[in-house]
């Protein structure tokens, strides 16, 4: 039996940016000693930073409740975000549990099940450590940057082992597994883009992000290495609904068993279906936010093209009740309110994660919001601007459907339903989406600030005319793709006046008045 390897507690593995700009690369314990000269976590995988923040998140939270059992206040938490965090009890919560922090060990390896290495289904088969690598081709997964072939993997460090299974357990689609069970549930943040408030320091960032203590839950709501180790039977159960955040945060949905080589790196794993999560409507992830579907509402993903600044009416509080905010941000709020003066002036938020089809990943992807904090905390504002915006997407609808008539009256045939459909997907697939969104997305600092100002007329006024030059950007490009031959020119004509009474209708220009109220 080898001896127990690769402390996390110790081995520089989990990247961070500090305030100098220097990226490096630290254990558990100075990440948290550090976290005050910490400005965030520097991982470039979108899953994988999602993941380390949720793993500081659930040990933060358990060293908390082992020297706080009744629960912590709204009002320690501002203490802690303006004095600094409580490091004693994180560090010596670490240190109590130092033998779980191994990342090879005979019987607890670190988010990794040492059952597989005697399991019969397992015991003899191993797999590329790419298995577990969101970014990595393996199996049938198409090739576009990644040429890694299975039979011959790289070696990689064990750390960067470690932050791609932990990306991986998080963010893994449902689907085939075919040992120890045929096929097994998504993790916790499949096919979401996960919201994480994020403060001027790590330490902040993770008070932001605390979810808060729930008594009935906290004694049973434990992370992955204070639970048992699992064992095969564990892996054949029945799917279980997550304790509370701790649990979820640190679900092991897949069993790993990463293979130290002689060199010191790892090349192979042992793989199988995990302990798999059953969701609950009642206890939505707290990273997620939710948007309205045709069956109630369902998280907020990635999609092809659209960016994140789009879906802010899902991601910020709707005070009618259409969407659901993440609680991340909700509790981010909570805090901001309590600090009263300290509450800075503006809230970044970063939203990363991937977006998949059944079990096939299509993208990924982290983009940072930078919003103004008064803003967050107006009901009446947060209204408004998610009516400015529906306003852009309501007349983008009505632009694309002209443009495509257009676009099929240049058709041999316009008016057959096939070519209308055909034009239609030219459409889509031209710049013509992009074109509008980009430039109307120009306009959104000067929005928000004149929002965060109670400039309302200003602002609405603002807004339509970016909508304007962006309808008018968009249109150009389409008539510049279709040529200027005579065919071309006689039937884009009557369109030229649909275009401009599109454009007086949905989008009049009028002069913001002298006072501003919602």
């Amino acid at each position: 039996m080898k001896a127990p390897s690769y402390n996390l507690l110790d081995e520089p593995w989990m990247p961070v940016r500090l305030k100098n700009g220097q990226t490096v690369h630290l254990g558990l314990l100075d990440v948290f000693r550090r976290s005050e000269e910490i400005v965030a976590l520097a991982d470039t995988s979108p899953a994988s930073l999602v993941a380390h923040y949720r793993l500081l998140v659930a040990i933060f939270r358990r060293a908390l409740y082992r020297d706080w059992p009744q629960g912590w206040s709204i009002e320690d938490e501002a203490d802690w975000y303006e004095n600094g965090l409580p490091l004693p009890l994180v560090v010596d919560y670490l240190e109590h549990w130092r033998e779980r922090f191994w990342l090879f060990h005979p019987e607890h390896p670190f988010m990794q099940v040492a059952a597989l290495a005697f399991a019969p289904e397992t015991c003899d088969k191993v797999k590329p450590w790419t298995q577990v690598s969101l970014a990595s081709a393996s199996g049938n997964t198409p090739l576009v940057f990644d040429h890694s072939c299975d039979d011959i993997p790289s070696e990689v460090a064990p750390g960067v082992a470690l932050t791609h299974l932990l990306g991986f357990l998080q963010f893994t689609p449902g689907g085939l597994v075919k040992t120890i069970r045929a096929s097994d549930k998504s993790g916790p943040l499949a096919n979401t883009a996960a919201l994480i408030p994020l403060g001027d320091t790590l330490a902040r960032t993770l008070l932001l992000c605390l979810p808060p203590f729930v008594a009935a839950q906290a004694e049973h709501d434990l992370p992955a290495w204070e639970q048992q180790a699992p064992s095969v039977a564990d892996l054949l159960r029945a799917p279980t609904i997550a304790a509370g955040p701790n649990d979820r945060y640190t679900r092991q949905t897949r069993a790993v068993l990463l293979l130290l080589e002689e060199s010191g790196g790892v090349r192979w794993i042992r793989f199988a279906a995990g302990v798999a999560l059953e969701e609950d409507d009642s206890a939505p992830d707290p990273m997620a936010s939710y948007r309205p579907g045709s069956n109630g509402l369902v998280r907020l993903t990635f999609t092809q093209g659209r960016a994140v600044w789009r879906d802010l009416p899902t991601l910020l509080p709707n005070p009618v009740g259409k969407s659901r905010a993440a609680a991340t941000l909700l509790h981010a709020l909570s805090l901001h309110e309590e600090l009263d003066g300290a509450v800075p002036v503006y809230q970044p938020l970063l939203v990363a994660g991937l977006a998949s089809d059944q079990a096939k990943l299509e993208r990924w992807r982290a983009e940072q919001l930078v919003l103004p904090s008064v803003l967050l905390h107006d009901v009446d504002k947060l209204q408004f601007l998610g009516e400015l915006l529906e306003r852009a997407e309501r007349f983008f609808f009505d632009l694309r459907g002209l443009g495509a008539l257009m676009l099929a009256s240049a058709l041999p045939d316009p008016d057959n339903k096939d070519t209308r459909s055909r034009a239609r997907s030219m459409l889509d697939n031209s710049p013509f989406s992009a074109t509008y969104f980009s430039a109307a997305e120009l306009a959104m600092p000067e929005l928000l600030g004149l929002l965060a100002e109670t400039r309302i007329s200003e602002a609405d006024h603002a807004w339509s005319t970016a909508l304007r030059q962006a309808a008018r950007d968009a249109w150009d490009l389409l008539l510049e793709g279709m040529g200027k031959s005579g065919k071309v020119l006689l039937a884009v004509a009557p369109f030229y006046p649909l275009f401009v009474g599109l454009l007086n209708k949905q989008l009049p220009i009028t002069e913001p008045s002298a006072e501003d109220a919602i």
